[in-house]
């Protein structure tokens, strides 16, 4: 059992009014709270030993340098990678996807084909139809069904010697989802393609093992496991990441430069040019360390019974449908009430101190198959409370009067 208001203690900004009204943040699948052991080591950082890393001899280079480089050690321990120069530092998912989206353009030609699903975030649409139009390459969709899961008979079918990479989400950032991912890695190695896994909206709920997955890429975003924006990571087996060219140019990814030939420095400084977000790197893993000390075993149950206890509360509103049904889901809730629009909704329970997300969450393939312009998703996190999903619920029950 968590200690619910031990946990919320630990988070500041959860203490806070809006609009007069106890804040009741449900908002995760954007962006997670921070505690503050976060908040106080980002103070730390720039108060006792700011300074550029890896290419100083003074003292505060190499305080800064060893603790970036721990932390690289501790992430590589927290997704059981093989290496710690497997894992790569950027500035985001969306950073990472688009490293490798462009460091395999090479290895793409005309005729090739590229696996998305339907089920995908923006980030993980655009570069790869962006390496398709660079390429000649074949953008190729794995269809949903009306629960919001994978149809896995398409999937196998369109698997093929073309096939030469696929990138899917862990779980649906706009209806919770939880992918079948071992079953999409083993598949699309067997026709000897590539995968990706966007685990943006994994990571807050569950501790991946990529050695276990046997996935070649793993991405995802600090700020939504309760670490500071601007920084992320990329992990890829070590074969992958030396097969991929840089995404970007600059110092810190050279081994040699002269005005006839670069030549690029080992792994992981080949894919980490210029000066990276130093705090957001060494933060990260104190997010990460917190999180574990809660224990994602623990995180995944609570959340679990969050979401059990919303789906039964929303679903006594007349006229509410929830879009997801999946039997496998995180505690994402996403839904309508009727014909009033999501953002009129959002807008009038924010007065009442409910943070939700509206519109199509950057997923709009996915409003597209409901015909929908968009949805509420209301998405939980362990520091949430079932007292808070009575208050989500109460203003939603005020709004939908107002705007009958």
């Amino acid at each position: 059992m968590l200690d619910i208001q031990k946990i919320r203690a630990d988070f500041p900004i959860l203490s806070q009014k809006v609009n007069g009204r106890p804040l009741v943040y449900f908002d995760n699948g954007a962006t997670s709270q921070k505690p503050k052991v976060v908040i106080d080591a980002i103070s730390k950082y720039y108060e006792e030993y700011n300074a550029n890393i890896h290419r100083g001899v003074h003292t505060l280079s190499q305080l800064a340098t060893d603790a970036y480089e721990v932390s690289r050690k501790k992430i590589q321990e927290h997704i059981h990678a093989k290496f710690s120069h497997e894992v790569i530092f950027t500035s985001g998912t969306t950073h990472a996807i688009n490293t490798v989206a462009s460091g395999i353009s090479s290895m793409i030609h005309a005729g090739d084909e590229v696996l998305v699903s339907a089920l995908e975030h923006h980030s993980n649409i655009v570069p790869w139809q962006m390496l398709c139009e660079r390429t000649g390459a074949i953008l190729k969709v794995i269809p949903m069904n009306e629960k919001g899961e994978l149809v896995l008979s398409e999937y196998d079918k369109l698997l093929s010697d073309k096939t030469k990479i696929v990138a899917v989400n862990h779980i649906s950032n706009a209806l919770g989802t939880i992918n079948p991912i071992e079953y999409l890695i083993e598949k699309a190695h067997h026709f000897g393609a590539a995968i990706l896994i966007d685990g943006a909206q994994a990571t807050p709920h569950l501790k991946p093992d990529v050695q276990a997955l046997n996935c070649d890429f793993y991405v995802f975003s600090g700020h939504k496991i309760c670490g500071p924006t601007g920084v992320g990571i990329l992990y890829g087996k070590e074969a992958w990441l030396n097969k991929l060219q840089p995404f970007q140019g600059g110092g810190e990814m050279i081994a040699t430069v002269t005005f006839d030939k670069t030549t690029y420095a080992e792994l992981p400084h080949k894919l980490e040019a210029g000066t990276p977000n130093i705090e957001g790197g060494i933060v990260l893993s104190t997010a990460i360390d917190y999180l574990n000390s809660i224990g994602f075993e623990n995180i995944a149950a609570y959340e679990q019974e969050l979401l059990v206890y919303a789906t039964a509360k929303l679903m006594q509103i007349e006229g509410l449908k929830i879009y997801g049904t999946a039997t496998n889901k995180a505690s994402v809730v996403s839904f309508n009430v009727a014909e009033i629009h999501p953002y009129d909704i959002g807008t009038i329970i924010d007065k009442l101190g409910i943070a939700v997300r509206t519109g199509h969450h950057c997923a709009q393939p996915i409003m597209d198959f409901y015909n929908i312009p968009g949805t509420i998703r209301a998405s939980f996190a362990f520091y949430n409370t079932k007292e808070e999903i009575d208050l989500f619920v109460d203003a939603l029950n005020k709004a939908v009067s107002m705007l009958s």
